[in-house]
């Protein structure tokens, strides 16, 4: 597969941070910095949308996946919750990282802090046809726990 162009778009305040990257060879995500001008303090169970400085433009047939950092998630317990957040194609706003404090202090979100990773994913559209019935399977209705303990 060849691997898509991201194209990235720097905005007034975000001149200085370094763009998304991938920090080792085999990292699935770049990392996304939070371009806050000042520190804001996160309180337990607080949520805010923390601004990156950058617009993108995904190509036709990905989706941007915005995830949570294991490391900030396991230390400070912050988390996406609606992880993952998904960025369309067609969007062109500023990405933000909504984070959430499941801690039990507050977390500082300063300059530049890495606070998500981006994954761009390839997705299919898909073509709904209404019917009126469904085919059988062993698993049914069964929902949720349904298949394990």
């Amino acid at each position: 597969m060849t691997a898509p162009v991201l194209r990235i778009l720097r905005l007034p305040h975000n001149p200085d941070l370094p763009l998304p990257a991938y920090e080792t060879a085999g990292a699935a995500g770049l990392d996304l910095r939070a371009a806050v001008t000042q520190t804001r303090v996160l309180a337990p169970l607080d949520r805010f949308a923390v601004p990156t400085g950058l617009a993108v433009a995904i190509p036709a047939g990905f989706e941007g996946q915005v995830r949570a950092r294991s490391g900030l998630s396991l230390k400070h317990g912050l988390a996406v919750p609606n992880a993952p957040g998904t960025i369309d194609s067609d969007y062109r706003g500023e990405l933000k990282v909504l984070l959430i404090n499941l801690g039990r202090e507050p977390v500082e979100i300063t300059r530049g802090m890495r606070v998500a990773q981006l994954i761009i994913s390839p997705v299919a559209q898909a073509s709904l046809v209404e019917v009126q019935s469904l085919d059988e399977t062993d698993r049914g209705e069964g929902g949720f726990g349904s298949t394990g303990h």
